[in-house]
């Protein structure tokens, strides 16, 4: 179930508490909507991590894959295209030649953007594109109080641009994305100080 099916579940049962004439108050109501958020946050992230195939390498593994696909993606190539190509054409991927040795094609089409998100504080593997659909948080523009995370919320979007800012003491990147309503909105240090505010949707 989404988080939107088990409100609409549990505002049914606070109706019924009501039509019994067992009303719960306020405060009691909130207290259950965070408790089976916090449940199904815990149960999703558990389950996202025993399917994540980055899981399955070791340490070494994922250090070199994660300098590979960081490579590719500075030259604006797609790390998965450019192994599916040297696998077609039998040539050498190099030092991620384990990953077709090792692990095969079926893992690799497993791998999502989203995957990548666990290890996002080993520094952002995959850089954001023109085009691509991630979800922002509403607490980018916002104030929701860390104790309270039923009020955060994730929004789709699209990426319209991305641009690095360089100053004589810094260099930051600034995202500028189109939400589907059609209003926009800018994401200054999307990787610095607010990579935790956007993700990949889970597909």
């Amino acid at each position: 179930m989404n988080p939107d099916e088990i409100e609409a579940v549990l505002q049914t049962a606070f109706s019924r508490c009501d039509a019994a004439d067992c009303p719960l108050t306020d405060i009691q109501k909130q207290i259950l909507l965070q408790v089976v958020e916090q449940i199904q946050r815990s149960l999703t992230s558990r389950v996202s991590d025993t399917n994540n195939p980055l899981d399955e390498l070791n340490p070494e593994e994922l250090e070199v894959f994660l300098e590979f696909v960081k490579a590719e993606e500075a030259q604006n190539r797609t790390w998965k295209v450019q192994l599916l190509n040297d696998w077609l054409l039998a040539q050498d991927s190099g030092k991620v030649q384990f990953i077709r040795q090792r692990y095969g094609l079926q893992w690799l089409n497993r791998v999502q953007a989203y995957h990548f998100d666990k290890y996002a504080y080993l520094e952002e593997a995959l850089k954001l594109k023109v085009g691509d659909r991630i979800e922002v948080s509403n607490t980018l523009w916002e104030w929701i109080p860390e104790d309270d995370i039923s009020q955060k919320e994730w929004i789709p979007c699209m990426v319209i641009n991305i641009d690095e800012v360089v100053n004589s003491n810094d260099s930051f990147s600034i995202c500028q994305i189109r939400f589907f309503n059609g209003s926009e909105y800018e994401i200054p240090g999307v990787y610095e100080w607010n990579r935790y505010n956007w993700r990949w949707p889970k597909k």
